[in-house]
């Protein structure tokens, strides 16, 4: 059966940072698997290309860029390498993160600091320096997206200490929906996800602890599965998602709703 127009996103040309593991390789292959031409970005070169090799070899096109979002340096070289290769973006889907364990007494500021940069401030300076790229795809009937991948931990406190995490995502959030304001005259939607329980390199799905988490606090009783991350993303990134902008969408089987 022919995919509905409404949902397609055939055609359309993509990045999705940390897209060799966890949430975002999901989001990686569900596109991929759908017609849009994708790169992916890792620290480690090796690991990044046989990732895209990997989901080249479902149905598609992938590639793997070097990026290390620890830094300005990093992020400007991410821009010059995807602007060497691609005349526009039609999706910028900030995937990336970091976590630090600590609690209030033992969180150190060079930890604090790590996780404010890869979460926050990264994806603020990525987007600007990939504007050229998302002006270029954007048009009034169908927007350049930008997705931020931001957290459950941004809009609850959980059960444990996770200060910089949560006030990262909390921040990524607030700056979802300022960057709406100011990217909408442009033609550019901002959005983000924020998933809870997902089997990820932040979260272990099979872990006791998490599985007891699920089984008490999310309604639906499951953790988030490929389809899931994949399935909102794609519904943003085509037609039928193109006038939602400056939202956070949870992304949580019903958590949030049950607090």
């Amino acid at each position: 059966m022919a995919i509905d127009p409404l949902f397609s996103v055939a055609g359309k040309v993509a990045l999705v940072t940390g897209g060799g593991s966890g949430i975002g390789a999901m989001i990686a292959r569900g596109i991929v698997e759908r017609g849009v031409r994708t790169y992916i970005t890792g620290r480690n070169a090796d690991r990044v290309d046989a990732a895209a090799a990997e989901l080249r070899g479902q149905q598609g096109e992938c590639f793997g860029l070097v990026a290390d979002f620890e830094t300005r340096g990093g992020v400007a070289a991410l821009a010059a390498d995807l602007s060497a290769r691609e005349q526009r973006l039609d999706l910028l889907v900030n995937n990336a993160g970091t976590n630090a364990a600590g609690s209030l007494a033992e969180m150190e500021e060079a930890d604090w600091d790590l996780v404010l940069g890869v979460n926050t401030k990264a994806p603020f300076f990525l987007i600007r320096e990939l504007l050229p790229l998302l002006r270029a795809a954007a048009s009034p009937e169908d927007p350049a997206r930008v997705i931020n991948v931001g957290s459950i931990g941004g809009l609850h406190v959980p059960n444990w200490e996770a200060h910089a995490y949560g006030a990262s995502k909390a921040a990524l959030h607030h700056l979802t929906r300022s960057l709406a304001k100011a990217l909408g005259p442009d033609h550019i939607t901002v959005n983000t996800v924020a998933p809870g329980p997902f089997p990820s390199g932040l979260t272990d799905v099979a872990s006791e602890a998490v599985k007891r988490s699920v089984a008490s606090h999310v309604p639906l009783g499951r953790p988030g599965q490929p389809e899931d991350a994949a399935g909102t993303v794609i519904f943003l990134a085509s037609r039928a998602g193109a006038y939602v902008n400056g939202h956070v969408i949870p992304l949580d089987g019903g958590y949030i709703a049950a607090l």
